[in-house]
């Protein structure tokens, strides 16, 4: 990303945004921090280089720098190491997208609290404008933020209660009450039946399931295997002209294959959409981001 191009993103009220990526790893501005996120010592070395020199030319510069290792395993990853910058500082930090306050928390886990590749997602969703929306494995509730302040009820589904009360002080921060929100600490997969044989129905459906994961009784999950039982299920509870967000980390699942599985389940379904792929954002070039596609219900 040149300089040029990051100030045209923070001109729209976005400071989260990628700065650079390439094989090796990648660098986040999240306000006035920075993440470079790493593969290999040499992809680090860089990384930081490129990151001085785009410091430089942009005339910009972090308050704290922060590295982190990406290894092979999940179960290796670490929270971000501190480099460079006030160690005094709280981890916790509040970043904006299109005027949208969002809270992270650099030292809470693996992942700071926001997808920054999903942005154009939340601003179509946004744009839906839906009456009712129902975001499964929520995460911190960024989909349920944007739909919410665009007047919708909405259901926040994840395993995590504290994922999901990061997604409460989401919605604090722009001032949002939680009359028209549900969170549920629940398996969504599980959850979904019991939904449908509730009669409860919704204007757009938010599928953006882990890789892998286990439920509370220990049930393994995994997309490639199970993507379909997920979007077949979500189906019952779609109301007409429902608009459906599929995404996925998953490498095996590119948006191509994504719309055929649509396609197979909306048969079974005996449901007809249509399908749109939106652009990636401008500071995610091939090969990074998450595969999504749109599955608008006719």
């Amino acid at each position: 990303m040149t300089p040029a191009q990051c100030k045209t993103i923070e001109a729209a009220g976005t400071n989260a945004h990628r700065l650079a990526s390439g094989p090796g790893g990648w660098v986040e501005r999240l306000g006035d921090d920075v993440i470079l996120s790493y593969k290999s010592d040499a992809a680090r070395d860089e990384l930081s280089a490129g990151l001085t020199k785009w410091c430089t030319d942009s005339g910009w510069q972090p308050v704290r720098v922060f590295h982190r290792f990406m290894p092979i395993k999940n179960a290796d990853r670490v929270s971000p190491v501190l480099h460079s910058g006030d160690a005094s500082l709280p981890l916790t930090t509040v970043v904006t997208e299109a005027g949208i306050r969002y809270g992270l928390d650099i030292g809470a886990s693996y992942s700071h609290g926001l997808f920054l590749d999903q942005r154009l997602n939340r601003a179509k969703l946004h744009a839906l404008k839906p009456r009712r929306v129902l975001n499964t494995f929520a995460y911190t509730c960024s989909f349920s933020l944007v739909a919410a302040l665009a007047g919708a009820e909405t259901l926040s589904v994840d395993l995590s209660r504290k994922s999901l009360d990061r997604g409460r002080h989401n919605l604090a921060l722009n001032g949002v009450a939680e009359t028209k929100h549900r969170f549920v600490a629940e398996d969504a997969a599980e959850l979904l039946p019991q939904l449908a044989v509730r009669g409860e129905r919704f204007d757009a459906i938010i599928l953006d399931p882990p890789t892998f994961s286990r439920s509370k009784n220990g049930r393994r999950w995994q997309v490639e295997d199970h993507f379909e039982d997920l979007l077949s299920a979500a189906l019952e509870v779609a109301a007409p002209k429902c608009a459906i967000l599929l995404s996925t980390n998953c490498t095996k699942l590119d948006p191509a294959r994504l719309e055929r599985s649509a396609r197979w389940c909306a048969k079974g379904k005996r449901r007809t959409a249509d399908y749109v792929k939106l652009p990636p954002p401008v500071d995610f070039p091939p090969g990074h981001g998450s595969s999504t596609l749109w599955m608008m219900l006719r």
